[in-house]
């Protein structure tokens, strides 16, 4: 994977809100790093990382309506606005200008193809990095549930030290193993424009075929197709983000995507592999349905809802 060194970066479609804090969270834990939650809940629930089932927003589940109500948290660009400016030679050495890029990429992509594969307009969605705790408008959360899409204001949320954890513990180092996270948050994002994840919150929300799994596959395919068209995404002056990306990062994006599948959790939490637990799908069919949206690159061949091949 190359850059482009002289591309624009626009900071404005992040939230930098590391700052801010976000006061305590009910729930403990995360705070002083990254302990995935990877067990709890009836039946021995496996709740994995990379987006929760985020349909839970704003219907109970792990947020909790007590909670609901956040996202007034102060953003300050100011470190990313100097850091990230194509005058710092240094700017892709840094993780927040390399996420800031990410997000730039996929939304490039997205307001070209949501209308050309699916005819609605795109409608922008800010990344907010944040530390340790983070108000939403689907509630507060803490760093332990990984990075997350939240329907309710329509946001991405990601403490960047997650990255981290998901080279350290789960083997997936490559540094395309972070595109892959943001451009599947932005799958989400777009699930929730053509509303299917209202759709799925109707479904089953755990199981091997439930709703959930679906909504998560599709959100890898969609991921899969962005990185299928990531170089021909450009800056608002039209040059290119990326100059080059190799099979070697899709293999990257492909390892992460297996590392956390939920057999895979399960395995590595000391217990049994529980298909009706699933949740997001197992490390086989994250990799399929990655495959299936890169090989493609048409976001229409992701129709994880209407097969029973999943």
């Amino acid at each position: 994977m190359e850059f482009n060194d002289d591309a624009d970066l626009d900071t404005s479609q992040v939230n930098d809100r590391r700052g801010s804090g976000g006061g305590g969270f009910g729930r403990g834990g995360g705070l002083g790093g990254i302990p995935i939650p990877i067990g709890g809940g009836k039946g021995g629930l496996i709740i994995t990382i990379i987006i929760l089932a985020l349909v839970v927003c704003g219907g109970g589940g792990l947020f909790g309506s007590g909670l609901l109500g956040g996202g007034d948290d102060q953003a300050d660009n100011t470190n990313i606005n100097k850091q990230c400016d194509k005058s710092n030679p240094n700017r892709f050495k840094n993780a927040e200008c390399r996420n800031v890029l990410y997000v730039n990429s996929a939304q490039a992509y997205w307001k070209s193809e949501l209308p050309a594969a699916f005819g609605k307009q795109y409608e922008q969605a800010n990344t907010n990095f944040f530390s340790g705790a983070v108000n939403t408008g689907c509630g507060q959360a803490d760093s332990g549930v990984g990075p997350f899409y939240c329907p309710a204001d329509r946001q991405v949320y990601i403490d960047l030290t997650f990255y981290n954890e998901l080279s350290n513990r789960f083997g997936a180092s490559g540094e395309f193993a972070a595109p892959y996270v943001i451009a599947h948050e932005y799958g989400h994002h777009v699930q929730n424009l053509l509303g299917t994840n209202a759709r799925a919150q109707q479904g089953a929300q755990q199981g091997a075929k439930s709703a959930s799994v679906r909504l998560e596959l599709q959100a890898d395919c969609y991921a899969g197709t962005w990185a299928n068209h990531a170089t021909e995404t450009k800056d608002p002056q039209g040059d290119a983000l990326f100059k080059s990306i190799t099979e070697s990062d899709v293999a990257e994006a492909i390892q992460a995507a297996e590392a956390i599948g939920d057999d895979t959790i399960q395995k590595r939490s000391g217990g049994r592999v529980n298909p009706d637990a699933f949740t997001h799908g197992t490390s086989a069919q994250r990799k399929r349905w990655f495959l299936q949206g890169y090989n493609t690159g048409d976001p229409r061949q992701c129709d994880t809802f209407n097969t029973s091949n999943l």
